[in-house]
């Protein structure tokens, strides 16, 4: 199991995250109180300890732009939480493929974000399942509430699956035994939307105790 921190802006979560040693750091580019310029998102990526995968959080984006972030080496994943269809994940895996002096730059890969509730989530799962590589399950994009995890276990998973909304110190073993293949954080660990390192520290503490 592994653990995404979402909505790094300052120099300070980056030192945060490094103590940390999460699994995956999120920069979010959509609009949001967290979000964050290429040029700032460049800066702070290439301050990432080694083996912490960096993320881009996009809602409805231009293909190029993902693109550049992901061939500049910004960003490693991309999760999708606006209307992006087969069409899109298409182009841009298509896009972001290329060959350079011989040698191959693998499509970006995409988290691609389902609102958890009505009866076609596992068709819309699986239907996704075709050109998604993970899934992440929430309550809303950004909403920071949780949704009733007791459903969860009627959910059919075609891919590895994230898990957010309203994750915290709290609940965070009630999360880690729905065995997602990651728990994404961002609200959960903040202090009036500032990231907390004693927060940080503690969940992932907790995380890693299992």
């Amino acid at each position: 199991m592994h653990i995404k921190i979402c909505g790094l802006s300052r120099d300070e979560d980056i030192e945060y995250i490094n103590e940390s040693r999460a699994d995956y750091a999120g920069f979010v580019f959509a609009q949001s109180p967290r979000q964050v310029s290429a040029p700032l998102a460049q800066y702070l990526r290439f301050r990432l300890a080694d083996g912490i995968i960096p993320v881009g959080v996009f809602v409805n984006a231009p293909i190029a732009f993902i693109t550049e972030l992901y061939h500049n080496n910004i960003i490693s994943i991309a999760q999708l939480h606006g209307d992006e269809d087969e069409s899109y994940i298409t182009q841009l895996k298509k896009s972001s493929k290329i060959n350079i002096r011989q040698t191959v730059i693998p499509p970006i890969k995409v988290i691609k974000t389902v609102i958890f509730g009505g009866k076609s989530l596992n068709s819309r799962l699986k239907d996704m399942s075709n050109f998604a590589d993970y899934f992440l399950i929430d309550s809303g994009a950004g909403s920071g509430k949780t949704f009733d995890w007791k459903k969860i276990g009627s959910v059919k998973f075609p891919k590895p699956w994230f898990l957010a909304g309203g994750i915290n110190i709290e609940n965070i073993k009630q999360a880690m035994a729905l065995k997602p293949f990651a728990v994404d954080v961002s609200s959960g660990v903040e202090t009036d939307y500032i990231k907390d390192r004693k927060k940080i520290l503690e969940l992932t503490k907790t995380f890693r105790q299992g």
